[in-house]
């Protein structure tokens, strides 16, 4: 079969391997799609901390179970399943207090597993055992089941941030991740949802999709005036901050109304962490500021559950389908911001 195998940052290649097989309490996948996100980007060209490489890449997927290992109960071959990315041990005693996205023993696929850039991937029983594969309904595509994954992550993020109706909601950064924050703040009953970015072209295109309020390019405007215009200066509920910016970060906090909430959605560089607060701001202003760690298994298959009732619309943010073999053309498409969402159908 075809993999995409990561050697080194900058060395990722298409490769023949093997044909996996289940061990207990493990399923083997026929990949049926699985979508980029900013973060294959990354790794192929500047590594991570978790990967030892060789590794297969990818983390969004979605598929139909080819071969079942020794053990495993309640599935079926052809059963059609998205799998969860970030996957907690379920043991600890901050996964049994329900806070699975912080697992300090967490694992990943695409990082401590090979991922579902191939056209079949083994799902280790770990995933199985915190309930990390989720039927996809018959009406749903393998590629818009594949953006539970994301959407989870976003999902987690609004859940802390408590996204909800009535809320005057800003989204910084309009890639994939920025647009699910906008369909999933109307889906949880925002009033009004503005979307912010520095590039004119990627706002244009994103909000050309999931048509926000109002777009502001932070480019050429100055994003706290243009939110104090919007809201006739009271600012703005929820700042959710969808990008890898500090700056914006930074923005974000001075944009939040009174009482306002503000997500620190994006990692930063892990070389340039660090950003400047008022504490004042947040301490007079009563502000919350939280951060959001990936996803939990419950997320997963709420996402999943949003998608396909037609609550979060994803089919359209799906703007290229790509074979196996045009996988590292992906990535480029992905780090040139002509895209919204990338998927890959092996």
């Amino acid at each position: 079969m075809k993999v995409v195998r990561f050697h080194a940052p900058g060395n990722v290649a298409i490769e023949d391997a093997p044909a996996p097989s289940p061990g207990p309490g493990e399923v083997l996948l026929r990949v049926g799609a699985c979508s980029t996100c900013g973060t294959d980007v990354k790794i192929s060209r500047f590594g991570h901390h978790h990967i030892v490489p060789p590794r297969v890449m990818g983390h969004e997927i979605a598929g139909e179970i080819a071969e079942l290992g020794d053990g495993v109960a309640d599935w079926a071959v052809g059963d059609r399943v998205q799998v969860i990315a970030a996957i907690p041990c379920g043991q600890c005693e901050i996964c049994k207090a329900g806070r699975m996205t912080v697992c300090p023993n967490q694992e990943s696929m695409g990082y401590h597993y090979d991922g579902g850039f191939a056209s079949h991937v083994v799902v280790p029983a770990k995933v199985l055992a915190v309930d990390g594969l989720n039927r996809i309904p018959e009406e749903l595509s393998f590629a818009e089941a594949s953006v539970a994954e994301p959407l989870a992550c976003v999902l987690n993020g609004q859940e802390l941030a408590r996204v909800g109706v009535g809320d005057d909601v800003l989204v910084i950064g309009s890639g994939p991740i920025g647009c699910l924050h906008v369909r999933l703040a109307r889906a949880r009953g925002a009033s009004r949802v503005f979307l912010a970015d520095l590039s004119r072209k990627r706002l244009d295109l994103a909000a050309g999709i999931v048509s926000p309020d109002a777009t502001i390019c932070s480019g050429d405007t100055d994003l706290v005036e243009a939110v104090a215009e919007l809201t006739g200066g009271r600012g703005i509920d929820v700042a959710i901050v969808a990008a890898a910016s500090g700056a914006a970060q930074e923005q974000a906090l001075l944009t939040a109304a009174r009482g306002g909430r503000v997500s620190l959605f994006g990692g930063l560089p892990k070389d340039n962490p660090v950003i400047s607060l008022d504490a004042n701001l947040v301490h007079y202003r009563e502000l919350t500021v939280v951060g959001a760690n990936g996803s939990s298994p419950a997320h997963n298959a709420e996402a999943l559950r949003l998608i396909a009732s037609g609550a979060v619309n994803v089919a359209d943010l799906i703007t290229h389908r790509l074979p196996l073999d045009r996988a590292i053309e992906a990535f480029d498409i992905v780090a040139g911001g002509e895209a919204i969402k990338v998927t890959i159908e092996p």
